[in-house]
């Protein structure tokens, strides 16, 4: 059986006795070696590193490494579905955009339409309204030609009436007789035409 010494009594340990609590020598003079370090207890160190590492292997292989594997395809199955999401989003928007081009192209050509029709519709008012002012014009131009002509021939006649008389006036005073009026109005129109 195991004798322990109370703790009451004290007994000075002998020259060469192992101390009980620490398992050295109480030899002053050695020096106290670090367990890890003492080869003689090399091979149960290996023994429990290969137990423990067994051990932790088989954590992550049955544990650890699936959870990640799960992890990882979850991730994977959510980006290959956010990248065809992103590509559907994207065929959407490049459907859109030209939907818009070709309807933006069609208000262009429909405002092009209109407005050379307003162009050619001005266009043709402003001719028909010209062509009505020009007609307008020239009936007026013919009026006054012929207001003027009548006029013209009007002070023609009396200025043949004046140019009579007032050349048999000069011719009066300086032949100093008068003339045949007939013969002063042969001259004058002789002279006119």
């Amino acid at each position: 059986m195991f004798v322990t010494p109370g703790y009451a009594q004290e007994t000075a340990p002998a020259e060469g006795e192992i101390h009980t609590e620490t398992g050295a020598a109480h030899d002053s003079g050695a020096k106290p070696e670090f367990p890890p370090f003492n080869p003689e207890t090399f091979p149960s160190q290996i023994l429990w590193l290969a137990i423990t590492f067994g051990l932790f292997y088989l954590f992550l292989k049955k544990i650890v490494l699936p959870r990640i594997g799960g992890i990882l395809e979850v991730r994977r199955d959510r980006i290959a579905q956010d990248l065809d999401q992103a590509a559907l989003m994207k065929s959407e928007a490049d459907a859109a955009v030209a939907a818009y081009e070709q309807e933006l192209a069609e208000a262009k050509a429909k405002a092009n339409a209109i407005g050379q029709q307003a162009r050619d519709s001005a266009k043709a008012e402003a001719e028909a309204e010209r062509k009505k002012i020009e007609a307008g014009l020239e009936r007026k131009l013919a009026e006054a030609e012929a207001h003027i002509a009548k006029i013209k021939s009007a002070a023609m006649t009396d200025v043949g009436v004046i140019a009579e008389d007032t050349a048999a006036v000069i011719v009066q005073e300086l032949v100093g007789n008068s003339m045949d009026k007939a013969a002063v109005a042969a001259a004058v129109k002789a002279v006119r035409e």
